[in-house]
């Protein structure tokens, strides 16, 4: 029997492309639907390891991605919001999670695919309401996964005649070693553990390969599926490396645990099956549950092991940029007002030097090109709005209770001055966006241009610093200070638009060059403003 490779290729290729556009659009539509409410999830209720397992699970089984989940779990270590003990309870809790999808193919309503994918369709493309149109994504998602499986598994079929093809599962059933290598490298490759285990499904359920060759395509899956923690901790914080080469271990050692109790996992996997008489997908799904569920059981108690091994492993500072309050005590709100804002003040101060670093990542990314300070620049812009709102509430619980004419002077200036300290980390977010742009189109600025910015920068960030300080000690001269320094900043801002201009004139710079130009010093002249409205604020001028 001749066998069509073009279209075996063509047909697995087309299925598996559109497998993994399904998942992420369900996964998408899933994260829409929960709205911001993820991280917020994942902060609040990860109390403990424990915990940490079950909200991994959720929040996996929500957005459909163990490796989307492990990304944020990445990015809350590294911004001090998690703990490295409590971010392994969530990566052993996504390794769960990932395992409903396997669930969700053995289902096997790839007969009604196509009517599932209409009726999304339908809901996207009808309905005006944002969360019908979510709902409609994951509908869409869900009917195209099934139609992307049965592409790839309809594919496959002529395999079955392919010697060559025979042999080579026979090899992996008699070296479960080749099949850990071959799962790996596919889920490197396509970056979902859920496309792999899918193929696996298949390939199973067409009798293409034995339950013997499944099961370690099935262990290596789970070290592919790391790849793309490894992937966000590059170049990220200590932190961030740490929790990704937990992700590794933890799916390694898991690993080689189930090859050397390779034998009676798979007699319980052929038990389990015969028992509840699962369907040859089911089998795969229940044996990919099952070695994760064992696997998080088994190094559960070990997660403080895991801790100090990657610590060690990655030496180094823990947190690069803490989020989370560190002054703000409730109980000092009905206890003692003045101490309360008191408390509120600290965090107000660490705030604004958050703000004045933030403007210093902005500089050097304006100046570099070096993508280290824009990412830097974007935590502390996120530590900053989270602060804010932390800070705004606490004040706000402040002003339900009796304050004196004196306290409540001190209450509003710290509430004007949060929020421009707030504003003053949108304008340099601006900038780091517009230096974005910059790179990305490969825009030049002039010597000139470049040192004009290096001067009201300069100016800037010192102007900031000195009132964040004035606010901190209450200095009126160093207030009087930073409203001289504003007015040399507006100065320096028409005068450098004034140059621009005849740069553009003379043919000098390009008109994208010195768009990107007049919106830096504008966004810097705004800083200006939000530093003086401080400075005002502790001078009581602001009414």
């Amino acid at each position: 029997m001749d066998i069509d490779w073009q279209q075996i290729i063509f047909q697995f290729l087309g299925g598996l492309g559109l497998f993994l556009f399904a998942i992420k659009y369900m996964g998408d539509g899933l994260q829409k639907a929960a709205g911001d409410r993820l991280r917020a999830i994942l902060d609040r209720f990860t109390t403990n390891p424990f915990m940490g397992v079950l909200v991994g699970i959720v929040v996996t089984v929500l957005i459909q991605s163990s490796s989307g989940t492990t990304v944020i779990t990445v990015g809350l270590v590294s911004a001090g919001f998690m703990t490295l003990r409590q971010a392994i309870g969530v990566i052993m809790g996504a390794n769960i999670g990932t395992t409903v999808t396997a669930f969700i193919i053995g289902l096997d309503v790839g007969a009604y695919a196509l009517p599932i994918m209409a009726f999304g369709s339908f809901l996207i493309f009808f309905f005006k309401k944002n969360s019908v149109r979510n709902f409609g994504e994951v509908v869409f998602g869900f009917g195209g996964l099934f139609l992307g499986l049965e592409m790839m598994s309809e594919g496959m079929k002529p395999l079955r005649s392919l010697e060559a093809f025979a042999d080579f599962t026979i090899a992996m059933s008699d070296h479960p070693l080749l099949g850990v290598v071959a799962g790996t490298l596919f889920t490197l490759v396509v970056q979902s553990s859920s496309a792999t285990v899918g193929i696996l499904q298949g390939l199973y359920a067409e009798n293409l390969v034995t339950i013997e060759a499944a099961l370690p395509i099935l262990f290596g899956d789970n070290i592919g599926t790391t790849i793309t923690a490894i992937l966000a901790a590059l170049g990220a914080s200590v932190a961030a490396r740490r929790a990704a080469a937990t992700h590794v271990l933890f799916n390694l050692v898991g690993t080689i645990i189930f090859l050397v109790l390779l034998i009676p996992f798979t007699m319980y996997v052929e038990w389990a099956s015969a028992l509840f008489g699962l369907e040859p997908k089911m089998q795969i799904a229940f044996a990919h549950g099952s070695f994760n569920v064992a696997n998080t059981l088994i190094q559960f108690p070990f997660i403080g092991a895991w801790a100090y091994i990657v610590t060690k492993m990655i030496p180094g500072q823990d947190v690069t940029i803490e989020y989370k309050p560190k002054h703000l005590d409730v109980h000092f709100i009905d206890q003692s007002p003045s101490l309360a804002i008191g408390q509120a003040k600290e965090e107000l101060i660490r705030t604004g030097a958050f703000a004045v670093q933030g403007l210093e990542e902005a500089y050097q990314y304006v100046k570099t090109g070096d993508k280290k300070h824009a990412e830097i620049a974007y935590q502390i812009e996120d530590a900053i709005n989270n602060l804010d709102r932390e800070i705004t509430s606490y004040l706000v619980r402040i002003s339900s209770v009796n304050i004196s004419p004196a306290e409540s002077s001190r209450h509003v200036l710290l509430m004007d001055s949060i929020r421009d300290i707030e504003r003053i980390g949108d304008h340099f977010e601006n900038i780091v966006e517009l230096t974005d742009l910059r790179e990305m189109n490969k825009i030049d600025l002039t010597d000139d241009a470049m040192n004009d910015l290096n001067l009201m920068f300069e100016l800037t960030i010192d102007t900031v610093k000195q009132a964040v300080e004035a606010l901190n000690t209450n200095d009126m001269e160093l207030a009087r200070s930073v409203a001289e320094k504003e007015d040399l900043i507006d100065k320096m801002e028409r005068k450098y638009r004034k140059n621009h201009i005849v740069r553009l004139n003379e043919g000098a710079c390009s008109a994208q060059s010195g768009m990107v130009f007049v919106d830096i010093v504008s966004n810097l002249e705004r800083i200006g403003d939000h530093a003086v409205n401080i400075a005002e604020a502790v001078l009581g001028k602001r009414s």
